[in-house]
């Protein structure tokens, strides 16, 4: 019957036309012909598009594009489905975007990596691989996430210091590379576990100059952002530039806070000095350095010709290299220099450990490091003149060490007092120990009074 969709019955049912290329052709039954309606071009039909969309694609490039059937379009979504990797097709809810994004701003903070890393082709290629159904915010979302990840571990931070019952600081002013300069404030106290803990509490740009009063000011800031009072500080550990020396007598005045020379430092400009005050070892270890980075590009070079395909050439001739060459004597002073920085270098180890407490073992280490070079015997007369003047520097600069003043308590001693390892501080003169002692048990009446 018309219109029904039926067929009668001894009537063949007609197949159904699924191509698309018969938007493009007419079929006459009678003759098994198609004719184009672009063209107007007849083809033989034998049952099969093949003919048409070879048509199509010859004469009608454009047409050809849109002529797929709706079978092959099926069978298509098939095959893409079962050859597309399988995290592929797997959605990503909202609970896990989250937990990526959390990961990434976690991988930034942990590596210090700049916010900028997200809209790197590369990162983006990545996350992808990992689920290319998640797409990582956009930079300005991870300043605010960071911002909010601030204030909560600021927080906390300040709960931790309020139950603390003091804490010392260090203060630095570091510049760089870009020669913007720094202050660096971080804090370190006893846990309720008896160990040491520390944490960072600024880093804060420098825009105005820097004085020991903008120092003092800033350093006062800092601690008030943490809800920290003022008596809670007992220390200052800094270095031995004049206007943090200055400000923290500022503070020291007002605050009552010791003022404490980072060993590190001072050590540091103990040798420095030393190895400066003589021009024959200031030489040689200006040719030590040029022997070095002269090696050091030697390799970058041979590196670089590999990468480049090019022919390797000896950077320097034999002639020209006995200018980079040690001098006999040279070699003679650097192998007793070197004997004698090995006590430093193991303190300088020492006085960097995180973990325990180093300032009650200065003393005792700054007297070692005297025995050490006292006992030392060289042959050269630079090295026998560093040998001097490494002891004078020692001298110099730690001239206050072992002093004790009634006006004013040494810290440092004090410390030692309280370490069971120097508690006797037989470094000390027998009449000093006892000042010492006797000022510390002053101190922990009072304590208990309180």
């Amino acid at each position: 019957m018309e219109g029904t969709g039926e067929c009668s019955e001894g009537e063949p049912r007609k197949r159904q036309k699924m191509s698309k290329v018969w938007e493009h052709f007419r079929l006459n039954r009678k003759d098994n012909t198609v004719q184009c309606i672009h063209c107007k071009a007849e083809l033989a039909y034998h049952n099969s598009t093949t003919s048409m969309l070879q048509h199509l694609k010859r004469k009608h490039p454009l047409h050809a594009s849109n002529s797929y059937t709706v079978a092959n379009r099926h069978k298509l979504k098939i095959i893409l489905y079962l050859f597309i990797p399988k995290q592929s097709r797997i959605r990503c809810s909202v609970v896990q975007a989250a937990e990526f994004t959390n990961s990434i701003l976690n991988t930034i903070i942990t590596d210090m990596r700049p916010l900028s890393v997200v809209e790197d082709e590369g990162f983006q290629k990545m996350i992808s691989t990992f689920n290319p159904n998640y797409t990582p915010p956009s930079r300005t979302y991870f300043v605010k996430m960071m911002e909010k990840k601030y204030e909560e571990i600021k927080d906390k931070l300040k709960n931790i210091l309020k139950e603390t019952d003091s804490i010392a600081l260090t203060a630095d002013i570091w510049t760089s590379v870009a020669t913007k300069a720094y202050l660096g404030v971080t804090c370190h106290f006893l846990g309720e576990d008896w160990k040491m803990k520390s944490h960072t509490l600024t880093t804060m740009p420098l825009e105005e100059r820097h004085t020991a009063a903008n120092i003092a000011e800033w350093l006062e800031e800092v601690i008030a952002k943490f809800d920290v009072p003022p008596e809670k500080v007992k220390a200052v550990i800094h270095d031995n530039g004049a206007n943090i020396v200055a400000e923290v007598k500022i503070l020291a005045e007002k605050h009552k806070w010791a003022s404490v020379r980072c060993a590190g430092h001072t050590l540091n400009l103990v040798v420095q000095n030393a190895l400066k005050s003589n021009q024959s070892i200031s030489k040689c270890v200006a040719a030590a350095r040029c022997l070095v980075e002269h090696e050091l590009a030697c390799t970058k070079l041979k590196d670089k010709q590999q990468q480049m395909g090019t022919a390797s050439h000896p950077a320097l001739t034999p002639r020209r290299k006995h200018y980079l060459d040690l001098k006999p004597e040279q070699w003679n002073i650097t192998e007793e220099i070197s004997k004698a920085l090995q006590p430093f270098e193991e303190a300088t180890v020492f006085l960097s450990g995180q973990d325990y407490v180093t300032l009650s073992a200065l003393p005792q280490l700054v007297q070692s490091l005297k025995k050490s070079i006292q006992t030392q015997v060289f042959e050269t007369a630079p090295a026998q003149s560093y040998q001097a003047e490494v002891m004078a520097q020692i001298t110099t600069r730690w001239e206050g060490l072992f002093m004790c003043q009634p006006q004013s308590s040494n810290t440092v001693l004090l410390t030692a007092a309280l370490d069971p390892r120097f508690k006797k501080l037989k470094f000390l003169p027998p009449d000093e120990a006892f000042k010492i002692q006797s000022m510390v048990q002053t101190m922990v009446l009072d304590v208990k009074k309180k």
